[in-house]
């Protein structure tokens, strides 16, 4: 179905809903309209309670005003699964557990860097999160600069040997996080593919949509065959800054000095609630975020704002005097940040009851108002399931397609069988402040951080009373 003939029809289906009082006694419908009618008023109540609650907001302010910055790995780390237990036991749920989970210790230390020459100048960098050290003394060498990632790869092996790869690729701002997924590669394997061909280090542009002088951190990734270079990020400003010396064509000294540390493993939690359903306890709809942060802001955007997300939304579903049929599971994640380790050690642990598990989904992409619902269920159900979800137009969210990925941490499980959703949130400014010390509660605006939560709420309350099979996600061929 066309989507614009699709839209039309969620608008009309909330008409209908709204108008089913109005069916005779006689209507062949009208065994299930009390049913329809009763979840349209709910959904509906919902909306309307978290758009009139601070909650959310409330929740994300203790966050990040009593825990703060909460590396996975670290004593903060431990601080905010605490806090979480704390919280959630405090909202009412059901059930509120944790589940051990083994993540990597990355502490990021201490970070330098400047041009020596010929214009000597200091640099704003950071460690890239899983970097090695520098020697105690530092290094300085050369510069060899890359438009991206793709142009190291084909560069010749003699020209970059010795040197520090700077790898120059601009992050370009959108709604979605498209400019990223087409950067964030020289962050991942930037110190990989510098070092096969002889790279003392890496540094690459900030992955940020910003002018700010500061530079956006993250995960980086080694290669156990390939020997292990040091890699930083800059500043967007500082980045302009060598590309104007680099127009005076003259070679270009760089010094860097990193005394982050990979200290091994140690234990951290996946922090659990739940409200229980009335009649299909042992399905679960699952609604998550990640609990840990990068050190260098107060995590308030990433993922403070998905954890109040669903925790508010679960919140106002357990107040409900009816539970809805299926468990709805509130998941804070561990470790995300480090490499999906919580939503990867989630599977695992629940591996037997992934058939158990209706629909999942995620939040993780800041505060920005949600504007489209995608899902990943089985293609003959995509169009009525999503025209179930048509209250959602009245909190300003359309019907999507059937391409969803259901946030990073749940990424893996359509692949276990288990249907997943996107609710689309507006990112347009989300890359401005991501992994910076720029990451604070003042990014936060409260009216679309309520409306999350309305969307959310409805979300999952539909999907925990809905009778459709989203299952199985990928229609077997017509000769099998």
């Amino acid at each position: 179905m066309k989507q614009k003939a699709f839209v039309v029809l969620w608008a009309l289906s909330v008409g209908l809903i709204s108008g089913c009082q109005q069916l005779d006694n006689n209507s062949p419908q009208n065994a299930t309209t009390p049913t329809i009618e009763a979840n349209a008023t709910i959904n509906r109540q919902l909306a309307k309670q978290a758009l009139n609650s601070t909650l959310a907001y409330d929740i994300v302010e203790s966050l990040t005003v009593e825990v703060g910055p909460r590396l996975a790995g670290t004593e903060q780390d431990l601080i905010a699964v605490d806090w979480a237990v704390k919280k959630l036991t405090h909202l009412g749920f059901d059930k509120v557990y944790k589940e051990p989970v083994q993540v990597p210790v990355w502490l990021r230390g201490y970070a330098s860097a400047s041009i020596t020459a010929p214009y000597p100048q200091p640099l704003v960098i950071t460690a890239l999160g899983g970097s090695v050290a520098t020697p105690k003394e530092g290094i300085t060498a050369p510069i060899i600069r890359f438009d991206d990632l793709q142009s190291l790869i084909e560069a010749n092996a003699a020209d970059v040997k010795g040197k520090i790869v700077f790898i120059d690729h601009k992050t370009e701002r959108h709604r979605t996080a498209k400019g990223y997924v087409m950067t964030v590669g020289g962050r991942s394997k930037g110190a990989v593919e510098a070092a096969k061909k002889g790279a003392v280090a890496v540094v690459i542009r900030s992955i940020g949509t910003d002018h700010d002088r500061m530079a956006h951190t993250g995960m980086m990734r080694y290669q156990n065959d390939v020997v292990k270079i040091p890699a930083a990020a800059m500043s967007n400003p500082d980045a302009d800054l060598i590309n104007a010396m680099l127009k005076r064509q003259q070679p270009i000294t760089l010094s860097l000095n990193l005394s982050s540390q990979n200290r091994g493993v140690a234990t951290s939690y996946n922090v659990i609630a739940e409200v229980t359903g009335s009649t299909k306890p042992e399905e679960v709809v699952l609604i998550s975020a990640h609990l840990d942060s990068w050190d260098e802001g107060t995590g308030a955007i990433d993922d403070g704002a998905g954890v109040a997300i669903v925790a508010a939304a679960g919140k106002l579903i357990q107040d409900l005097p009816q539970k809805p049929a299926r468990t709805i599971r509130v998941v804070l994640y561990a470790a995300e940040e480090l490499g999906l380790v919580g939503g990867k050690a989630y599977a695992k642990a629940h591996a037997q009851e992934m058939a158990k598990h209706y629909i999942a989904t995620e939040s993780d992409f800041g505060a920005g108002r949600i504007y489209q619902l995608d899902v990943k269920v089985n293609p003959e159900v995509v169009d009525k399931v999503l025209q179930e979800h048509a209250l959602l137009s009245e909190v300003g969210v359309a019907p999507g397609n059937n391409n969803a990925y259901g946030g990073p941490d749940v990424s893996m499980l359509p692949k276990l069988g288990v249907p997943v959703a996107s609710l689309r949130q507006d990112g347009t400014d989300y890359f401005d402040y991501h992994h910076t010390p720029n990451d604070t509660l003042d990014k936060i605006d409260p009216e679309a951080l309520a409306q999350n939560v309305a969307v959310y709420a409805q979300f999952a309350y539909t999907m925990a009373q809905s009778t459709i099979d989203l299952r199985p996600l990928v229609q077997p061929k017509a000769n099998q």
